[in-house]
């Protein structure tokens, strides 16, 4: 049974700590932070799909080869992307000062950027900014803050499971608000936890935790350069060494899990310029794959989100999408529901009151149905509604 840690983050499991400052490369607010463990860490991570990829993720991926990680370095402001070798050096030099103030080696540590792309980074404001940093068991907060860039607040979450032998915490940070899509998005993530995890069970369960997670959510339909999702494990609280054969790997996995839908949920619901979060929940589907296919095209749907907005029950556009999403339907079998009202019962139409559908649709949280009556898969994506204000976010991004 996992408990919810008040106010958690990632520096509630034991042995983390973190700690930021303002650097200079973003025009106001913390802009550099790094995340440290006492303990030499496993370690996984996951990173953008999109073919072009900014530096930090060449450098992690060579440093989080082997499983082994203790430390991540981040700034935002920046993405160090599409920056060609000094690129590549600034990140490598990013890792070796983070190392360097922890006392760990530069291959123990991963790096992350977010921001504009094309842009050179201002390493020497790095150099200065690294030595500032403080780090601390109540950095958590300080590190949320230094990754955020039009995200309108922190996303940080953490929660204890009781094991067989011990009480674990996993805790997470994350950050997102525009370019934001399946296959991961304009995304930063960092999870941590205290438990004993064998490395190669990690990477599985993280996974299928992104999987259901941060696989799921849509802003806007663009998958960045710098998505990176990274976890350690500390083993600090004592348990024995979880693997796939464990008997708590389940409950482990189920609290892991939480960690990672909760803050997909918290990036989709502060999508760029959005009023509403929303959720569209898929069954009945002849696989699983198949209703990640159907509810993630529901809520990428701009015109879904577009009516979403306006409070307008146009649930054709609801089943269009599942149509073309690539999924096996059968428009004579579907049901759909637009939160408490059934608007389709086996492909044929149910009379509604438009008004009250209306007024449904106000809410801030609002909920979309389809059983597909094929098999048994089943889904959850979410998304936000497309507003103008999102439009002139990204009009403005860089002026």
């Amino acid at each position: 049974m996992k408990e919810i840690v008040q106010n958690g983050g990632v520096t509630s499991p034991a042995g983390f700590l973190a700690g930021a400052t303002y650097c200079g490369i973003k025009s106001g607010g913390l802009d550099l932070a790094i995340i440290f463990s006492t303990n030499p860490c496993a370690a996984a991570a996951m990173f953008t799909t999109n073919k072009v990829k900014a530096a930090p993720i060449a450098v992690s991926r060579e440093h989080v080869a082997n499983g082994r990680a203790q430390a991540i370095v981040v700034n935002s402001g920046n993405a160090n992307a599409c920056t060609g070798d000094d690129g590549y050096a600034s990140a490598q030099e990013m890792a070796k000062l983070a190392a360097d103030k922890v006392g760990i080696l530069a291959e123990d540590v991963l790096v992350a950027s977010t921001g504009v792309i094309g842009v050179p980074l201002a390493i020497e404001k790095v150099r200065a900014g690294i030595g500032a940093i403080e780090l601390s068991p109540d950095g958590g907060n300080q590190a949320a803050q230094a990754i955020i860039t039009t995200d309108t607040h922190t996303k940080e979450i953490a929660c204890s499971v009781r094991l067989r032998d011990a009480m674990v915490t996993i805790g997470g940070m994350a950050k997102g608000a525009g370019m934001i899509h399946p296959n991961m998005a304009t995304m930063l993530s960092f999870i941590t936890t205290d438990a004993a995890v064998e490395p190669s069970f990690l990477a599985a369960a993280l996974r299928r935790a992104v999987a259901v997670s941060f696989n799921m959510i849509s802003v806007d339909g663009d998958t960045s350069t710098n998505d990176t999702i990274i976890a350690l494990a500390n083993g600090a609280a004592g348990n024995e060494m979880l693997t796939a054969a464990s008997p708590d790997a389940a409950a482990f996995e189920i609290a892991l899990q939480h960690v990672a839908i909760t803050l997909a949920k918290t990036i989709a619901r502060d999508g760029e310029g959005a009023t509403k979060l929303i959720e569209a929940s898929v069954s009945g589907a002849a696989s699983t794959a198949d209703a990640r296919l159907a509810a993630r095209a529901v809520v990428s749907s701009d015109l879904v989100k577009s009516a979403i907005h306006g409070n307008d029950p146009n649930w054709g556009r609801v089943l269009a999408a599942i149509g073309y999403s690539g999924a096996e339907v059968d428009q004579n079998r579907v049901d759909l529901a637009i939160g408490d009202i059934q608007v389709l019962r086996a492909g044929v139409i149910q009379p509604f009151d438009k008004a009250y559908a209306s007024s449904i649709l106000k809410a801030t949280e609002v909920f979309l149905k389809a059983d597909l009556h094929l098999g048994e898969g089943a889904a959850t994506a979410w998304g936000c509604d497309l507003s103008e204000e999102y439009v002139v976010v990204n009009s403005e991004y860089t002026t």
